[in-house]
């Protein structure tokens, strides 16, 4: 595998920003110009599909501005994303409501805002669309494999291919315009030929509405396209060919239109979180590694290291010292908030109480994961330069 190569060194610009004064921690700060710079190579990467930000992994409003001016759509998961991106001068009719579960009152309120794109993967969805709003635009997310992805979903969303078949000829009978397929390969999925199955399964559905006179118009690549953290993963070019090798076996000349839905791989190397040691301990007299406890954790915006899944990568303020190998926690009174335990995470053996450690690629997935008040911590404090 190679290195991901969607952005200058991103940690430059907010190195400055940490070494101007100090901050309480923790403290998430986001460079904005990485966040333009991985939208771009994102979108010529894959000039011909419509980049649907995915406001999930990152909503600050900056971030929502930024990627307004750079003219990018938005998949939106509840109406209240759907709100902050219009305040942040998104038009509605860039906005996908990606959720296949809502609540009728939010479709309802998403459709007088002017939103006319809807996920769906059941018939109870689908009727509540067809009430609240009619005449709309719907896709329908289908089941695929998670293998290759460090953070896989289950099997919450999507549905079988042939109910997909049978809700999208039901979609056409209630009025709504049957639009296309979803599916989503996994989130950070580190092999870019999970897309291949997925739109080998895509095809049949395609071709069995055909058949009933039905013929779609897009297809929802979904996410999934990795970060850089402590392992390597291949470039986004590597996803985009191996994408339109699978779109060109597939669908040949008769191609749909296109939407993918990057959010890790556009919010994630723009973050780097600045956090301090709070204790230094070990667990026996003989013990061959320290516990490292910092002051954010799983519940501070690091849930993705819940069985060591997403592998950040750590600097201190006394690297280049001896190390040791380490196990690395949060502050809250939780026999959940481990961060690393089985992973072999090393840190200077000098480390210490007040001492400052740095997270990078920690954009995406963070302040949005950050509870509200647990053990009475404050929420993540995000900083945009």
């Amino acid at each position: 595998m190679t290195s991901q190569k969607t952005t200058q060194d991103p940690t430059a610009k907010i190195k400055r920003f940490f070494a101007s004064s100090q901050h309480s921690t923790p403290l998430l700060v986001i460079d904005l110009d990485v966040i333009a710079a991985n939208f771009e190579v994102i979108k010529s990467g894959m000039p011909a599909a419509d980049l649907f930000y995915a406001v999930k992994a990152n909503p600050a409003r900056p971030v929502l501005e930024r990627l307004v001016a750079l003219g990018s759509k938005f998949d939106a998961a509840s109406v209240f994303e759907i709100e902050d991106c219009i305040l942040a001068g998104a038009k509605p009719s860039d906005i996908s409501f990606g959720n296949t579960i809502k609540k009728p009152a939010d479709i309802e309120r998403a459709f007088k805002l002017g939103v006319d794109l809807f996920a769906f993967d059941s018939a109870g969805e689908l009727e509540k669309l067809a009430k609240l709003a009619p005449g709309s635009k719907v896709f329908c997310r289908i089941l695929t494999e998670n293998a290759g992805a460090d953070w896989p979903l289950s099997r919450k969303f999507g549905c079988e291919l042939d109910m997909a078949v049978e809700l999208m000829e039901q979609a056409h009978a209630l009025g709504l315009v049957a639009y296309g397929i979803s599916f989503h390969v996994g989130s950070q999925q580190t092999d870019p030929g999970q897309w291949e199955t997925a739109l080998s399964r895509t095809a049949w559905v395609f071709s069995e509405l055909k058949k009933r006179s039905i013929e779609l118009a897009m297809i929802n690549l979904g996410g999934g396209y990795p970060a850089h953290y402590r392992d390597d993963v291949p470039d986004f070019e590597e996803y985009a060919k191996a994408i339109e090798a699978s779109l060109c076996k597939h669908f040949s000349d008769n191609r749909p239109s296109l939407m993918i839905e990057p959010g890790r791989a556009i919010a994630a190397s723009a973050g780097v979180m600045q956090t301090e040691v709070v204790l230094v301990s070990e667990k026996r007299l003989d013990a061959d590694r320290r516990w490292v406890f910092l002051d954010v954790g799983m519940f501070g915006g690091l849930a993705e290291t819940m069985d060591e899944a997403i592998k950040y990568a750590f600097r201190t303020e006394k690297d280049g010292s001896p190390s040791g190998i380490v196990a690395i926690a949060g502050p809250t009174c939780d026999g959940m908030d481990v961060l690393y335990e089985q992973t072999a995470y090393k840190m200077p053996l000098d480390l210490a109480v007040g001492d400052l450690v740095w997270i990078d690629a920690t954009g995406a997935y963070t302040a949005t994961y950050s509870a509200v008040g647990f053990n009475g911590f404050d929420p993540l404090k995000v900083h945009c330069i």
